[in-house]
């Protein structure tokens, strides 16, 4: 097994095509990243130019897990948040295309987020995850504190409503806690 490389992504169209190749897969697999199926072509490639130009903007991080030309998964870090809120980063669109998953890709995903957060300046990450799969294991692998869960909250990507788990860590030098 070769090892996997993270890069982050930019506006090229090969990039984007392997990114909604991967969305397309994972939500066909019925994983839950806010999509339902089938997804078209042209909604992966809008939803990722939508992305890589936020990127550009510098209101978000799209990260590639890379096996030699192949690209393996992806992750987001969302940067722009409320003016009260500068503290604080998400974690979205994490996907593994499942012929590579139990490789390490993800887990390595996370770490390069998080280190990229920290050097944003971010001292808190928050996500959410849907509750019929099995990303909740991921998150909480790599240290991410379980809060609670909203009931029905989507739809599956095949139908049905999924409950959402929603998490968060505290990462980087931290800021003090308001007494009041």
């Amino acid at each position: 097994m070769s090892e996997i490389r993270i890069t982050p992504l930019g506006p090229s169209l090969t990039v984007r095509a392997q990114l909604s190749d991967i969305l397309i897969e994972t939500v066909a697999n019925g994983d839950s990243i806010g999509f339902m199926h089938p997804v078209t072509p042209e909604a992966a490639n809008d939803f990722w130019d939508g992305a890589l130009a936020a990127a550009e903007r510098g209101e978000r991080i799209v990260l590639g897990a890379w096996d030699g030309d192949e690209l393996l998964g992806t992750v987001s870090v969302l940067l722009a948040m409320p003016v009260n809120q500068p503290h604080r980063g998400e974690i979205a669109k994490m996907m593994t295309r499942p012929s590579a998953r139990r490789r390490g890709a993800a887990t390595t995903l996370m770490q390069r987020a998080e280190e990229l957060a920290v050097e944003h300046g971010k001292t808190l990450l928050v996500l959410d995850t849907a509750s019929h799969g099995t990303a909740s294991r991921l998150y909480e692998r790599v240290g991410f504190t379980f809060v609670g869960e909203f009931p029905d909250y989507a739809l599956k990507p095949h139908g049905g409503l999924t409950a959402t788990r929603l998490y968060y860590k505290r990462i980087g030098p931290g800021l003090e806690a308001d007494p009041s």
